[in-house]
Parts: structure tokens; sequence; C-alpha cells
């Protein structure tokens, strides 16, 4: 059991963020984990970016990333804000001192020697880190880069839903189904955990909360100095991840036009005008067109998530689909 004790400031600081690295890392641990629950759901996803990534030649990385303690600490730095690019991100690992460096490779060495990678990455930290940095944008813009929207999109699903629990029932609800090894109480979040029995005190750093499509249905802590303290979590919808939109929406495009009827096979999760955009291979300008008129015709609907718009389809649209 790792318990995190909250006080007053702590409450007040929990926090929401997306994190283009956290994905990175994430897959990176999965194409090597054996667990068949989570193979089987990112299968698709796996069929493509494995051989991919194989044929990379990335070295640190995956020395990095497995085993007992999951990943290098330093890997993966709390977004400093909800939305922050990859480039930022990797830019913070670049810069990660030599001593947090050392501290993150002995952890996840166990006790057990460094192999000749991990070694010369602790003798000069700051000349490998730039080869990781590397290895990061290299696998990032291979495996992980091209799925970005449809993470992302159900990354603002899962956002979107936490927003309204909020909203509705304050901190214990939002808790409440966040994941199943979480525990909360008004001091305490208490997260089952096999051979580990400790506890942080936490002095009013608050706590991030991240959804990591990848990570599903691992819980991810971090609470290691000099970080705040972090738990990456599955976002909802998982399943929905790696569904194609219907192919056969040729009777629905005979009535709505064949532009429309593939935006609402799309929207089986809330998008944005541009990742619509990207994903059909339209302009933003022709996509929000059409969407209007989806609009009017209640077949859509539209909602704020911070900067964003994101489009859903209805119930009625989904109807449409089925019938179609």
């Amino acid at each position: 059991m790792i318990g995190i004790q909250l006080g007053f400031g702590d409450v007040s600081r929990i926090r929401f963020a997306r994190s283009p690295l956290q994905e990175v890392i994430s897959s990176a641990h999965l194409l090597t984990d054996p667990d068949p629950e989570r193979r089987r759901t990112h299968r698709p996803w796996l069929r493509v970016a494995g051989p991919v990534a194989a044929g990379l030649g990335l070295e640190l990385l995956p020395a990095l990333v497995g085993g007992r303690h999951y990943a290098a600490d330093f890997l993966t730095p709390p977004p400093e804000r909800l939305d922050v690019s990859f480039a930022d991100e990797v830019e913070r690992v670049r810069a990660t001192g030599d001593d947090d460096v050392r501290a993150a490779v002995t952890e996840i060495c166990d006790g057990r020697p460094p192999g000749p990678r991990l070694a010369a990455l602790m003798d000069d930290p700051a000349r490998h880190l730039g080869e990781l940095a590397a290895e990061l944008t290299a696998y990032w813009h291979a495996v992980v880069e091209p799925v970005w929207p449809r993470l992302r999109a159900l990354l603002d699903a899962d956002l979107g839903h936490r927003a309204q629990a909020l909203t509705g029932g304050g901190i214990a609800e939002l808790m409440r189904d966040l994941h199943p090894k979480i525990t909360y109480t008004e001091e305490w979040l208490r997260v089952e955990a096999a051979g580990w029995d400790c506890r942080h005190m936490l002095r009013g750093t608050g706590v991030l909360l991240v959804p990591c499509a990848f990570a599903w249905p691992k819980l991810v802590i971090l609470t290691n100095e000099p970080y705040q303290p972090m738990l990456t979590y599955g976002p909802r919808g998982i399943a929905t991840l790696w569904q194609s939109a219907p192919d056969d929406t040729a009777a629905l495009g005979e009535l709505l036009g064949h532009s429309r009827a593939g935006l609402l096979a799309r929207l089986d999760l809330p998008m944005t005008t541009s990742q619509l955009a990207a994903g059909m291979g339209l302009t933003p300008a022709t996509v929000s067109e059409h969407l209007s008129v989806l609009r009017r015709t209640r077949l859509v609907t539209s909602r704020r998530s911070g900067r964003a718009v994101l489009y859903e389809r209805t119930a009625l649209a989904a109807e449409l689909l089925g019938a179609s």
C-alpha cells in the first residue's frame, strides 16, 4: 500500500495535465510488457509500431524503461501546465541534473549493476542525455505522433468527464472512478501496490493527475523529489481508442453528403475541428462549415474544453449511423 497524505493546501492544488512524453514512455514500456490484456487492447498499434520501433536502433530508451520501477523518473517530468508540447518536455529531460539522473538509474537497477549503456549514462549524464533526447524524438515522430490526434481526443474526453465529476461532487467524486486501485478519504490517497508499504506526506505541492492511453490499465506513481507528486492513469473509453470509423456510410452519405457522414462516423470520441480535418484530409474551414450544418440539424453538439471546442455526435446521429 502506498499512502499519500493530503493537507488542505494539497487538495486545493490537485490539477490535471496531458503529456505527449508520458505516452511515449508508456508506449515504449508496452512494447516489452507481457500483460495480455494490455497488449490485446493496443494490438492494432503494436502491429504497426512494433516493427517500426525495432528498426530505430534505440539503446538508451529501452534500458531506462521497464522492470519493477516502470521507468526512470527523469523520463516523465510532471507537466507544468495542461497543454504542453512534446518538444518542451524533451528539453526538460535533456536538462536533468546529473545527481537526479544517477539517482533514477540506481533506483531502476534495483541493486543490480547497470549495463554498459546505463553505466555510460551515469558516468557522463550531460553527454548522453543528448543521445537520449534524440532517441525520444525519433521514436515520437515514428510511432506516437502519427496517432497523437486520436490519443488526444481520448484524453480530452476523459478530462471533460473529470471536470463534470468535480463540478457535481467535488474531489471525492473526481477520485471515485479514477482507478480501481485508488481509495480517497479527506486526508489520504491510498494506492494498492503489491510489495510496497510506504507513506508520503505532501506539504502544499498538490498532486498532478495525468491521463495516459498507453499506461492503461496500470497506475503509474511518481512521488520522488524533486518532482511534484504525479499519478498517471488510463483514461475512460480506452476500448474505443483503436476502433475504426464505420466503413459503410454510403447510405447515410446519400442523405447528408459523404463528408458529413464521414465526420459523424469519426465522432465516436469528442474531437476538435483541426483533429477532424487532419483525419479526413480536409481543410479546417471545410470541416467547420460541415459541423455548423450538423449542429443546426442536431446531429452534433459542441462544448468548450480550455481553449479548444470539442464536437460530439448526438444520439440521433448514432441512430442514423446504426441504421445505415
